[in-house]
């Protein structure tokens, strides 16, 4: 599984443009699958529900299916966090991952950048940096910049990306040599 990062501040249009980015590459053959960093506590279950009331009486795992989806919760009751290497463990194999999140990660990252969000570019400073994805023009990068209100020009950059015959891959062997 090829693992790639949409990296960037609060408010730059990850989410945006992950939701954008999916349908695109599913409609060209890519099997996707994503995980998403939160940054603070967040339930995905609701009070009164049966599988909220497995969880809150103290049940590890909670695995919740039907005909169309299962989900499992599991609690960590106090343990460490699991890092994003731990966390694609445990999904099926699909030909890309995306991460929404993860962004101090080594993994190979696009980052979405917007002057208006107020915060620096990562870029510099992080060469797991493969493109960055702007609403600006921005001159003078070491990798390649993609308008990030042009989500089929992001899709087409991770399509070659994917095939390994692109500049993108000198970001790998970037990133390879700073491991």
């Amino acid at each position: 599984m090829k693992v790639l990062g949409i990296s960037g501040w609060s408010g730059a249009g990850k989410t945006t443009l992950l939701a954008d980015l999916i349908p695109l590459l599913v409609a060209r053959g890519v099997k996707v699958s994503t995980i998403k960093h939160a940054h603070h506590d967040f339930d995905i279950d609701r009070p009164g529900k049966d599988s909220y009331r497995h969880r809150e009486a103290g049940a590890s795992e909670v695995l919740i299916s039907s005909a169309k989806r299962y989900a499992v919760m599991h609690e960590l009751r106090g343990a460490a966090e699991p890092t994003l290497d731990e966390l694609l463990t445990r999904l099926s194999p699909v030909d890309l991952v995306l991460v929404e999140g993860f962004k101090t990660s080594s993994h190979a990252k696009i980052e979405v950048w917007r002057a208006a969000v107020g915060k620096p570019m990562r870029q510099p400073d992080d060469p797991s940096i493969i493109a960055v994805a702007s609403d600006a023009a921005i001159a003078d990068l070491p990798v390649p910049v993609l308008d990030a209100n042009r989500p089929q020009q992001v899709a087409d950059f991770i399509l070659t990306w994917l095939a390994g015959d692109t500049d993108a891959d000198k970001g790998e062997a970037r990133r390879g040599a700073a491991e």
